[in-house]
């Protein structure tokens, strides 16, 4: 955007119609007070069905920022929305979006180009809660959510397979993804996609204070801790930071993206499990806190990615 800050009207589009919705509205809270004390006109938007009507009646703004997760937000059908109503936005356009919020065909894409990825695949999900349908350990994940809703670890031993999974409250999808269980550190790198190309920011390691890394340990208070930069053998830090910024170039990113990986130190592997084109901004996030780290706060980040808005993505 080449028009100042304070020039411009602002939707936040927040909320939305996913199982992630909670944690849109805290991202959306937190990214529509920084834009109003950087002086812009601010229009929260709870973002549904209606969403086209409403930005080209009462609202029409100049610009959009992407604030949803999950489906329907994350997956490449606002992104549609807002290109056909040529409203600039923020964060990846409609194929790099569905691309990455699709896990197996976003694997496909990673994998050719050169970044390592799990093995497993998509089973059906009644078969997946009868049978393991690969030796344990491994996570059972959803191929279309994000925040590691509806995530579940089957560990070593194992005598059953979750049953949840085959339940008919299960609104996650008919096929699962099944991959091996990769142990080790749970890492994370934050992607700036400039007019140079990717910059990857820093790698922070996480360990969530009970369990594995769900929903919970993302977002509540407490939840895990995080160090920054990780402590890891100068190779493998920077071995995540190219891998980074390979997979946000190979998916077609714009604006911010987080690259999540695992790290078995005794096999010295290097896997990256998903790269998430909508990354939180709350007070748990690992973003804001990657920018801060290297110099530009919270107000400084918004900026960044209001100005790097824009129609077509």
């Amino acid at each position: 955007m080449s028009r100042a800050l304070d020039d411009l009207n602002v939707a936040v589009l927040m909320g939305g119609l996913s199982s992630e919705r909670e944690v849109s509205l805290s991202t959306g809270r937190e990214v529509a007070q920084a834009l109003e004390a950087l002086g812009c006109r601010v229009s929260r938007i709870d973002a549904g069905r209606d969403l086209a009507n409403v930005l080209s009646g009462r609202v029409r703004p100049d610009v959009a920022v992407n604030c949803l997760h999950g489906v329907w937000g994350e997956d490449g059908c606002v992104q549609g929305v807002l290109e056909t109503l040529a409203i600039p936005y923020t964060h990846s356009g409609v194929l790099a979006s569905a691309l990455a919020m699709d896990k197996d065909k976003g694997k496909a894409v990673l994998a050719a180009a050169g970044v390592p990825v799990p093995g497993g695949g998509l089973f059906d999900r009644h078969e997946v809660a009868a049978r393991h349908v690969i030796d344990p350990p491994y996570v059972i994940k959803p191929n279309a959510e994000g925040s590691s809703v509806g995530v579940f670890l089957v560990r070593e031993g194992a005598n059953r397979p979750v049953a949840e999974v085959g339940a008919d409250d299960w609104t996650y999808g008919e096929r699962v993804m099944v991959e091996p269980f990769i142990p080790g550190a749970e890492l994370a790198v934050a992607v700036l996609g400039e007019a140079t190309g990717p910059r990857a920011l820093t790698v922070t390691d996480i360990t969530p204070v009970k369990g594995f890394y769900d929903y919970e340990a993302k977002y509540a208070p407490g939840g895990s801790r995080h160090v920054l930069p990780a402590a890891l053998p100068a190779p493998v830090f920077e071995a995540c930071l190219r891998l980074a910024e390979r997979a946000h170039a190979a998916l077609g990113c714009r604006g911010v993206s987080r690259a999540d990986f695992r790290y078995d130190d005794v096999k010295d592997d290097l896997v990256l499990l998903e790269v998430n084109t909508q990354p939180g901004m709350t007070p748990t996030s690992l973003v804001p806190e990657q920018a801060a780290f290297v110099g530009m706060d919270f107000r400084e980040l918004v900026r960044w990615m209001v100005e790097d808005a824009s129609c077509p993505r």
